[in-house]
């Protein structure tokens, strides 16, 4: 699984975008358990995520309602298919309102540009 850290900080929160190919949904809860191991992403606040399959859109919020469509909509945008985006945020104290959208965008558009190289 490729993991990008520290790529936004606002008011106490900082996020994290992860991602690896992948195919089912149950593929995906088992790369989010993974990273889950790792003891910093085990303590996150959320881990949201999006998988674009042949079957299905498939997604998770995690309790950031709404960011789960975000991430999708970025992949559908981007074509990408069978692969996983995963956007962490460690909660800082202070709400961010509808900033928390524009940092997911950011987070998946900062990963769509590290796979592309």
């Amino acid at each position: 699984m490729r993991i990008i850290e520290n790529i936004i900080s606002d008011r106490g929160s900082k996020y994290a975008v992860s991602g690896s190919p992948c195919r089912s949904e149950d593929e995906a809860k088992a790369l989010i358990k993974e990273l889950c191991r790792k003891k910093k992403f085990a303590k996150a606040t959320h881990n949201t995520w999006g998988l674009l399959t042949a079957d299905a859109p498939v997604k998770n919020d995690d309790g950031e309602s709404g960011a789960g469509m975000v991430i999708l909509r970025m992949l559908e945008r981007e074509g990408l298919q069978d692969h996983l985006v995963v956007v962490t945020r460690w909660y800082g104290g202070k709400h961010l309102g509808g900033d928390r959208f524009r940092h997911v965008q950011e987070a998946v558009r900062l990963y769509l540009e590290d796979l592309r190289g």
